[in-house]
């Protein structure tokens, strides 16, 4: 939280297996060139997906390079693979071969997990990549003498052929403490590869830590007043982990001992509830209107009452600029990922265009450590964006499919359903002239409509074919649902 407004939850649900940055000895089961793809099988539901672009370039030469010296013949030269374009998958992995792979998104939808062989392990300081040999700075680091500190001192520690993303909490940092934290990484990367040598297939070998000490490594930092927590086993494990990673912290490390919970207390959960809606209203009478599809999202912005005290042009900017500081909070808060379409009130002044691409741009990179790409306001006030996405969205971890209205957002009327089973009765009837008596159950709300509304039709149809109808309510019906029996 901060200035006690909510900004960003995780969960952590014991029934459910996080797999996003775990390492799996997993075992290609199909290859299909035609999309660069290998489906892998990780133990789950649905195979991973590896497509060649999450492919480690030294790796894909390395085994195009052998299956290139065993189809040449031997009287010929060795011929280096062209790396400028994408290699065939196929001359990559093998059907039934079994690889290391990492998580990199968590299943979606209809989709599986999406897999990667360009490995990362997330520290305090840095994120090592073991086999990708680049030193990359956080763009939050903005001094070239720290900048050159840093890649220094990680360059230095790395082995040769790994290379490291040093994270803003690096800025300032102690050479022995970040010295500390990449040896415990290598440290890790080392047993990986040997649970690998020795793990069935397919098996998961390394998952990341606990969420609340997932939560202590990435956001710990001066910024950070106190760790709060009700749980007295949670506060000693996340004291005993700050004590070995970042001893000058300890001391923020608190126990809640309040009378009402923790959620009602910080307000936690009336902030969930209304993140659950597609409506988010703005302090000045504004309102973004937020919807998602598997495609994309589209947040809405509406100036809805705020009329200002200036011209309209100037009250439209003021209200933008309080919609795009909202919903930079909210794709964090909702953990939306993907492409994210923003409809923007409609500005004629190009200067407050920019003004407002700038603030967005630069909240964005204040405030959410996601790596996001945004493009400039279109000509018809638009903002597109990606935002990397990061397992499930607030809504799929909370919600589930409704069964009425299977994820539409909406049913059909009573009369609708109510003509639909009265098409099925005609259509059995017309197929079978032997019926003699026929009883319809049906949801208790289709029962009042058609009993009162539609009884006629019922009438029509015991004329025309000659047989007894009864109607049946049904208190555990859906309006969806209905029964025909026959005799």
């Amino acid at each position: 939280m901060s200035d006690d407004v909510l900004q960003n939850v995780y969960f952590s649900d014991h029934a459910t297996l996080t797999l996003e940055r775990s390492y799996f000895k997993g075992r290609v089961t199909k290859i299909l060139p035609g999309i660069q793809t290998a489906f892998v099988d990780i133990g789950q539901e649905k195979a991973g997906f590896l497509h060649i672009s999450e492919v480690d370039r030294e790796l894909a030469i390395e085994r195009i390079s052998k299956t290139t010296q065993l189809d040449d013949d031997q009287q010929q030269p060795k011929k280096r693979p062209r790396t400028r374009t994408l290699p065939d998958m196929s001359k990559i992995f093998k059907e039934g071969e079994s690889i290391l792979v990492q998580v990199n998104k968590e299943p979606i939808y209809e989709k599986g997990a999406k897999l990667t062989t360009c490995f990362t392990l997330p520290g305090r300081f840095i994120v090592l990549m073991p086999n990708i040999p680049r030193i990359g700075i956080s763009k939050k680091i903005e001094d070239r003498e720290e900048r050159a500190r840093l890649r220094d001192l990680v360059r230095s520690e790395l082995p040769e052929g790994m290379g490291a993303i040093i994270r803003t909490t690096s800025e300032g940092s102690d050479a022995h403490e970040i010295t500390k934290d990449i040896k415990y990484l290598l440290q890790t990367w080392d047993a990986i590869q040997a649970k690998f040598a020795k793990a069935d297939t397919p098996e998961m070998i390394h998952e990341d830590l606990e969420i609340s000490l997932q939560m202590v490594r990435d956001h710990l930092d001066d910024d950070v007043d106190a760790i709060i927590t009700d749980d007295k086993e949670n506060q000693n494990k996340i004291h005993k982990f700050i004590k070995n990673t970042a001893p000058e912290h300890t001391q923020k490390v608190a126990l809640y001992e309040g009378v009402t919970g923790i959620f009602e207390h910080f307000h936690v959960e009336k902030e969930i509830q209304e993140a659950l809606h597609r409506r988010v209203e703005l302090k000045s009478g504004g309102s973004l209107i937020i919807e998602t599809t598997e495609a994309m999202t589209v947040v809405d912005v509406n100036t809805g009452k705020f009329i200002g005290k200036a011209n309209m042009e100037e009250t439209i900017f003021k209200n933008n600029l309080e919609a795009a500081e909202e919903v930079v909070r909210q794709l964090r808060l909702r953990n939306i990922g993907g492409l994210i379409v923003i409809d923007f009130v409609d500005m004629t002044s190009h200067s407050n265009k920019q003004k407002l691409f700038k603030f967005f741009e630069k909240t964005l990179k204040e405030r959410d450590k996601f790596q996001s790409v945004v493009l400039k306001i279109s000509e018809f006030g638009l903002v597109q964006m990606t935002r990397k996405r990061s397992g499930k969205t607030l809504v799929q971890q909370l919600t589930e499919t409704c069964q009425a209205c299977r994820g539409y957002g909406f049913v059909k009327s009573l009369q609708t359903e109510s003509y639909e089973m009265l098409r099925h009765i005609k259509k059995e009837l017309k197929a079978n002239a032997k019926i003699k008596e026929l009883a319809l159950q049906v949801n208790p709300q289709i029962f009042e409509y058609i009993t009162s509304t539609e009884y006629n039709a019922i009438l029509d149809l015991e004329k025309t074919y000659g047989l007894k109808i009864s109607i049946v309510s049904q208190d555990s019906y859906a309006t969806t649902q209905y029964k025909i029996e026959k005799k």
